[in-house]
């Protein structure tokens, strides 16, 4: 009994995808960052254990709307350092965990908060959309609100 062309073109497609990881591995977090999941920033904003700051461009705030109680910050302002600054500053202290809409930007800028001396950065790496990491915000049914707009 020989393979039919759909079981052949399904393993081909899966050997492909494991030779992809191997020679093209998704990059992990940078050092000092770490993950969190939709469910996990949303208990910990609400309990006041980070500032929950999503990092998307304001027409896609305006699409989706932002996670509940999240700050809604540009990650392409020049000034974005000082702004989140400002925006944390009633307690500086407290942790900071970025998403965006599937975790590629938030991962970039948690490294790079990081590395501009933020020591305690935290990424939810499955944004608002989903990814590789799990559903998204939304798929999970979390609360968004709207941005004045």
């Amino acid at each position: 009994m020989g393979l039919g062309r759909r079981t052949v073109l399904a393993g081909g497609v899966a050997a492909l995808a494991v030779a992809g990881a191997l020679l093209w591995p998704e990059p992990g977090l940078p050092d000092g960052v770490v993950a969190l999941s939709a469910d996990a920033a949303l208990e910990r904003v609400r309990n006041g254990s980070i500032w929950l700051v999503d990092i998307r461009r304001p027409d896609e705030w305006a699409v989706t709307g932002v996670a509940e109680d999240a700050i809604p910050l540009d990650m392409r302002r020049d000034d974005f350092l000082a702004a989140l600054e400002e925006a944390t500053r009633t307690a500086p202290e407290r942790p900071v965990a970025l998403i965006c809409a599937r975790g590629v930007r938030s991962r970039r800028m948690a490294g790079r908060l990081h590395a501009a001396g933020i020591p305690a950065v935290a990424d939810v790496s499955e944004g608002m959309l989903g990814s590789g990491a799990g559903p998204g915000w939304i798929a999970r049914g979390l609360p968004v609100t709207t941005v004045p707009g």
